[in-house]
């Protein structure tokens, strides 16, 4: 029997989103962001970072939820004072949905599946994330079951949910 590409779907609620808009493009910028994040032990999940016309550069990362007040703050205190930040954005209303399958990497179209997949139920992707037995997107959370579901008939395959950042800070966590 054979085994499927994706034999699993994963909702990851437990993340948030912080942007950096708006730096002057300059070398080792990543280093110095992300640097402060990881001298305070605060791990980094997705990462995107682009470069406008203008030379102004925005940097998006997410953290674990419980990870997010204390990544805002040391931003705003380390940062966003020695880059010339425009703006820092944070975004609690976020999950990451990801597809896995060992096989993924050597099947065209993996990819492009789930992102006409979730086009087609009217979800923007916001971030992009790769490996060889893995890609994950982040969405506004309101759209995490209708992904997860339409992922899982576009894939046929399990769906496995990970608690939601917003219940956490609702609850007091």
């Amino acid at each position: 029997m054979e085994q499927a590409v994706v034999p699993g779907i994963v909702v990851n609620r437990d993340e948030a989103k912080i942007s950096v808009l708006g730096v002057p493009g300059q070398r080792g910028l990543a280093r110095e962001i992300l640097g402060a994040v990881g001298d305070a032990n605060i791990e980094v999940g997705v990462i995107i970072q682009n470069v406008n016309k203008d030379g102004k550069t925005d940097f998006s990362f997410t953290v674990h939820c419980t990870d997010y007040a204390r990544t805002m703050d040391l931003l705003q205190e380390k940062v966003v004072p020695t880059l010339g930040v425009q703006e820092l954005v944070g975004d609690t209303t976020i999950c990451a949905v990801s597809i896995a399958g060992i096989r993924m990497h050597s099947t065209v179209g993996v990819a492009s599946k789930m992102f006409s997949t979730l086009r087609e139920e009217g979800i923007n992707i916001q971030m992009i994330s790769t490996s060889a037995i893995k890609t994950s997107v982040v969405i506004d959370e309101k759209y995490a079951e209708l992904a997860a579901q339409s992922l899982c008939r576009a894939f046929e395959c399990d769906q496995q949910a990970v608690p939601d950042c917003q219940n956490r800070f609702r609850n007091g966590a």
